[in-house]
């Protein structure tokens, strides 16, 4: 049987709260790979619910020996009961930095966002998971005022049809599965753009020789087959395309992307990488 709990009757030393002599503040500390369940919104107002793994973190100034890391797990339960995500990680980051009296928060989400996708011809429709991430940052500066960085990441897998096989073969050309890697610096301001997972996602499979789908019937097989055979592209040129894409954007500030080529009859790989406007991110280090 098992004992009943003692009351505790003397107070517990708060260890944590003690004063550090070292005198070395740290740019983060707080709980990583945190599985949460959250709301997202959809482009469409529907609610979609995803099972996201999130860190968060503050800055801990050099007299303090350490944070409380009970408060970030009661932050995020209380988000995940209570709020729908709609890029307001600026209030969820505030809400940190008041909790535990620090000068900056940083969060870091990792998800799979899932869009009903049509087969191209039969337009069969099923849901296909695209790799997303958040990673949201709020400094209070010496002038007291915030500074607020979001950054989307999506992952997009496409096909890509090789231009240099297509061009020697007698027939064929050889082609594979590619991902588009991108992470977008979004506006933040009061009237910025609304960016749309949804939005992005089409946009950047436009770029590729053609997009890929979760169920095929023999005829999007044909229509796949070649549409990628008359739109043949080097990794180089999906990235090109894409920057002009992207540079575009509204809503986007900045970007990086990276395509690579899971290649289908070499041993090894091939990427291509570019990016703009992207400065050093004080986001959660990872």
């Amino acid at each position: 049987m098992t004992p009943p709990l003692k009351a505790v009757t003397t107070p517990l030393d708060d260890v944590q709260g003690y004063a550090d002599t070292r005198g070395v503040a740290l740019k983060q500390a707080g709980v990583k790979q945190v599985d949460m369940p959250l709301s997202l919104m959809e482009k469409s107002g529907g609610i979609q619910s995803i099972k996201a793994r999130v860190s968060l973190g503050v800055h801990l100034e050099k007299e303090s020996k350490g944070t409380h890391m009970s408060r970030f797990i009661i932050q995020l339960t209380e988000w995940s009961r209570d709020k729908v995500i709609t890029l307001n990680f600026k209030d969820l980051l505030e809400e940190t930095m008041t909790r535990l009296d620090s000068k900056a928060a940083h969060m870091k989400m990792d998800f799979a966002y899932f869009i009903d996708k049509k087969a191209p011809v039969t337009h069969y429709s099923a849901p296909m998971a695209f790799p997303c991430s958040f990673q949201a940052s709020l400094i209070r500066t010496s002038e007291k005022k915030l500074s607020h960085q979001l950054v989307l990441g999506v992952t997009v897998p496409v096909a890509t049809l090789c231009p240099c096989s297509k061009e020697i073969s007698d027939y064929g050309a050889h082609n594979q599965r590619a991902e588009i890697r991108a992470h977008l610096v979004l506006d933040t301001t009061t009237d910025h753009q609304m960016v749309w997972i949804e939005d992005v996602v089409a946009a950047l499979e436009e770029c590729a020789s053609c997009p890929v789908y979760p169920v095929l019937k023999r005829l999007d097989e044909k229509y796949v087959t070649e549409r990628q055979y008359d739109n043949p592209k080097f990794v180089e040129d999906v990235v090109r395309d894409a920057t002009l894409v992207l540079r575009e954007y509204p809503g986007v500030l900045g970007f990086s992307i990276e395509v690579e080529a899971l290649e289908s009859i070499h041993g090894h790989n091939a990427y291509a990488f570019h990016e703009e406007n992207v400065t050093a991110t004080h986001g959660l280090h990872s």
